[in-house]
C-alpha cells in the first residue's frame, strides 16, 4: 500500500523541483505526470496504468485545463484507497451504521471570533428527530495549537454530550507529523507568503477530513465552521438528489460562496482528498473544487436556490480579517422543494438557442427562454402518470429581465391523454386562472378540480412584443 510518508517524500522531493520550471517548457503537472509515470517503476501499489506512459512526451500548460486533462486525472489519479493516516479521536463514539449525510467541518484558531460551536448548534438545530438519525458530523480540528485544541474538546463535549453519545458527532485531529511541507511554498497569484501557507494548510485540513468521512455515509456536504443552517436542510437536499435519479453529477451546490454546501457522493471523496493533497499549494481549495468536478466531465454549475447554508462570520479564519460575505439566496425557514413528478415537456414557441422547455422545470438554477409569443402558443407538461396537484407556482422573467414575462396568460390543467405520431396530449383543458405581473400560485388545487391532471399548460392569451423567460415551473403532489 502507497503509505503516507512516502507521499510526504514525494511532495519534498517536488517542492525542490520547482526550479525546473524556470528553465523548462514542461508546468508543474506536466513535471508530476512524469514524477507518477517515474514512481510506477518503484511503488509495488501504483496507481499510474500502463498505457499512460505515452504521455511523458506530452507538454502541458500551468494552470489545471478540465477540458485537456479529463482523461488523464480520471485514469492516473484512480486514487479509490485511503491516505494512511492515523487519526486521534478526541471526542467521538463508535459509529453503528452508516449514515445518508455527513456534514464535515474542519475548523483552526481565530485571531477574532469563534463560530464553532454555533454552527454546530445550527445543524442540530435545524434538524428534525427523524433527520437526526440520518446524518453525522465530523469536526476536524485542524490548528496544531494543542492547548486551544483541548478547550475546545471540552466546550464541544459539555454543550453536545448527547450528540457524541448517540454518535452524531464526532471531533477529530490529523497530527502534524502527516502534513507536508508549509513553509517555502510557491506564490502563485502574488500571494503573500503567510497566505500561501495558509491556504496550502486549509487544503491539507480538508484533505484528511475528507479521507476520514469516506466510508460513514452515502453523501457528504462541506461546511465552513461559520456558518448558519435552513430549517430541515437534510430533507431539502433528500429531495434534490432523488430529482435528480439516472443524472451524472459531481457536485452540488447548495449556496454560492465558497466550498459551503457542496454535495459529493462519498465514493469520491478518496479521489477528491489525494487530489487536494496533490495540488495543496498550488491554488485555494474552493478553486480546487472547481477544477475536481470539470476534471470528472461535469462540465456545468448544479446549483440550487434558495441557498441552505449562510456565512454568518464577521472574522476570517485568516488574521482575523473582516469577511462580510452574505449569500443573498439564503432563506432560514423551511426550504419547500417542489415534487415535480416526472413530465415530457413541449412548446410551440420560438427557443432561443439551447434554453430549451425542460429547464424551466428543472430545481436547478436554468431556466425556458423564447422569442416574443402570439396568442394560442402554449407551454404543455404532460405527466407520465396522472397527479393529484395541492400547489402549483410559475415564474417568468428575471431580475436582469424584468420585462421578459408572460405578460397576458392563462393557466390550464387537462386530462384523457390521446396518443398522437407526434406527442402525447390531453383532449380536454380546465383553466385555472390568469397570470398577474408574470406570475401564478395557487394552493388548494386539488379541492378545485375533480379529476386526476394528466397535463398543464401556459396558454398566451395576448401577443406581446417581448421575449418571454419561464423561470421555473414548481408542481407540489398530494
Amino acid at each position: 500500500m502507497f503509505k503516507f510518508h512516502q507521499m510526504k517524500h514525494i511532495f519534498e522531493i517536488l517542492d525542490k523541483m520547482r526550479c525546473l520550471r524556470k528553465r523548462s517548457t514542461v508546468s508543474f503537472l506536466g513535471v508530476l505526470v512524469i514524477f507518477l509515470l517515474f514512481m510506477n517503476l518503484y511503488i509495488e501499489d501504483s496507481y499510474v496504468l500502463e498505457g499512460d506512459k505515452q504521455l511523458i512526451r506530452e507538454t502541458s500548460t500551468h494552470q489545471l485545463n478540465s477540458e485537456r486533462y479529463v482523461h488523464t486525472f480520471k485514469d492516473l489519479s484512480n486514487f479509490s484507497g485511503a491516505i494512511n493516516v492515523t487519526y486521534r479521536y478526541l471526542a467521538a463514539t463508535p459509529l453503528q451504521r452508516k449514515r445518508y449525510l455527513t456534514i464535515g467541518l474542519s475548523s483552526v484558531k481565530r485571531k477574532k471570533g469563534n463560530y464553532l460551536l454555533e454552527t454546530i448548534k445550527s445543524i442540530f438545530e435545524q434538524s428534525s428527530y427523524e433527520e437526526l438519525k440520518e446524518i453525522s458530523v465530523v469536526v476536524h480540528l485542524a490548528d496544531f495549537n494543542s492547548s486551544w485544541r483541548d478547550a475546545m474538546v471540552q466546550d464541544i463535549t459539555q454543550k453536545f454530550a448527547h450528540h457524541i453519545i448517540a454518535g452524531r458527532l464526532m471531533v477529530i485531529h490529523a497530527p502534524e507529523e502527516y502534513y507536508p511541507i508549509l513553509d517555502g511554498l510557491k506564490r502563485n497569484y502574488n500571494d503573500p507568503e503567510d497566505r500561501v501557507k495558509f491556504r496550502s494548510k486549509q487544503n491539507v485540513d480538508y484533505a484528511f477530513l475528507l479521507n476520514f468521512c469516506a466510508n460513514t455515509s452515502d453523501y457528504y456536504v462541506m461546511l465552513e465552521d461559520d456558518v448558519r443552517c435552513s430549517k430541515n436542510f437534510l430533507t431539502a437536499i433528500k429531495k434534490v438528489i432523488a430529482s435528480l435519479e439516472g443524472t451524472y453529477w459531481v457536485t452540488l451546490e447548495f449556496s454560492k460562496l465558497g466550498y459551503i454546501g457542496k454535495l459529493y457522493h462519498s465514493h469520491d471523496l478518496p479521489r477528491l482528498a489525494h487530489f487536494l493533497l496533490m495540488f495543496y499549494q498550488e491554488m485555494p481549495c474552493d478553486w480546487l473544487l472547481t477544477h475536481f468536478r470539470g476534471l470528472l466531465a461535469q462540465k456545468n454549475v448544479i446549483r440550487f436556490k434558495p441557498s441552505l447554508f449562510q456565512h454568518m462570520g464577521y472574522y476570517s479564519s485568516y488574521k482575523g480579517t473582516e469577511n462580510k460575505l452574505k449569500d443573498d439566496d439564503f432563506e432560514e425557514e423551511s426550504f419547500d422543494i417542489p415534487d415535480n413528478p416526472p413530465a415530457s415537456l413541449y412548446t410551440n414557441m420560438n427557443v432561443f438557442e439551447n434554453y430549451e422547455a425542460s429547464k424551466a422545470y428543472s430545481s436547478v438554477d436554468e431556466y425556458f427562454w423564447g422569442k416574443p409569443p402570439s396568442t394560442g402558443d402554449v407551454f404543455v407538461i404532460v405527466f407520465d402518470n396522472p397527479i393529484i396537484i395541492k400547489k402549483i407556482k410559475v415564474n417568468t422573467g428575471t431580475e436582469d429581465r424584468q420585462n421578459d414575462i408572460l405578460h397576458h396568460g392563462a393557466l390550464e390543467v387537462g386530462e384523457n391523454v390521446m396518443p398522437s405520431k407526434q406527442r402525447r396530449q390531453c383532449s380536454t383543458y380546465l383553466r385555472l386562472g390568469e397570470f398577474k405581473n408574470g406570475n401564478f400560485e395557487m394552493s388548494g388545487v386539488n379541492q378545485k378540480i375533480p379529476f386526476d391532471i394528466h397535463c398543464m399548460r401556459i396558454y398566451v392569451t395576448k401577443t406581446q412584443k417581448e421575449w418571454l423567460i419561464i423561470r421555473s415551473i414548481s408542481i407540489w403532489t398530494s
